[in-house]
């Protein structure tokens, strides 16, 4: 079915349990699916992953921009939006193994994998886990907004008071942060936020570094206070194929108002 407000298709999906209510929850728990319905026998499919404290909103643009027949498949990690009966995951094992397992029914056609932030290390976990598992190596990992896994520096924001938590997130950038100043809504935000920070930052990478067989490609804002360059173009130490690296103007956040030239790159990305 398509939603009339989002022009969101749907279709059934037996991994995963329902979350808080509704039609869509109960069909596909893992994954919105942004698209037309031309989309419903893509050559591709594209699977998003959100930032600590993010949703599959993040990416409810990017279908017009994408080529008719990529589909978009937006993670929904649990605690948030319609999943928010659901308990956060804490742990990258847990929730790399979950997406793969919801993956599954999806295999029939290729798959690109896309992170932001926090994102970038579960979408590698998750390509890791889809070769060795299931054979399945994706036709590109792009992350964007974090440093290679291996060099990655915990912040310990996940320890601190609330008001420090949404501080720090704030320093990175601002893409809807102005929620956090609501009572009502930050009470139901900080959950998410703190497990994702706790989830990141106790995550420790295989030692030496897992190398995929997928090319990956790094995007990265020139003023993002959160990412050493340098670091992240160490993603390119975890890949047996090719590697690029994108740069654009902004912060942490920059794929917002860069929306339309980053789509357009991982669009020809995905023809490499």
């Amino acid at each position: 079915m398509t939603s009339p407000t989002t022009g969101e298709t749907t279709a059934p999906q037996s991994t995963g349990r329902a979350g808080a209510g509704g039609t869509l929850v109960r069909d596909i728990p893992w994954f919105r699916r942004y698209g037309s319905a031309a989309r419903r026998a893509p050559r591709l499919r594209l699977v998003c992953f959100p930032h600590a404290g993010g949703n599959a909103q993040l990416f409810h643009g990017w279908a017009v921009r994408l080529p008719a027949d990529v589909e978009l498949l937006a993670v929904r990690y649990p605690g948030r939006q319609e999943r928010l009966a659901e308990p956060c995951v804490e742990d990258m094992d847990t929730l790399a193994d979950a997406v793969t397992g919801a993956l599954l029914p999806h295999l029939d056609r290729p798959l690109a994998l896309f992170g932001h932030s926090m994102g970038s290390s579960v979408a590698y976990e998750t390509a890791l886990r889809l070769e060795s598992r299931h054979g399945v190596v994706p036709r590109r990992l792009m992350v964007s907004a974090r440093s290679a896994p291996h060099r990655a520096r915990p912040t310990g924001l996940h320890l601190r008071a609330d008001d420090d938590l949404v501080a720090g997130v704030r320093r990175l950038g601002d893409l809807g942060s102005e929620a956090y100043d609501v009572p009502e809504l930050r009470e139901l935000l900080l959950p998410a936020l703190r497990a994702d920070y706790r989830l990141i930052e106790n995550y420790r990478p295989a030692r030496p570094p897992r190398r995929v067989r997928t090319p990956i490609t790094a995007y990265l804002g020139r003023s993002d206070p959160g990412c050493d360059p340098d670091a992240v173009a160490a993603w390119s130490e975890l890949s047996t194929a090719d590697f690029a690296l994108r740069t654009y103007p902004g912060d942490h956040f920059y794929l917002a108002p860069r929306e339309a030239e980053l789509v357009a790159d991982i669009t020809k990305d995905l023809e490499m």
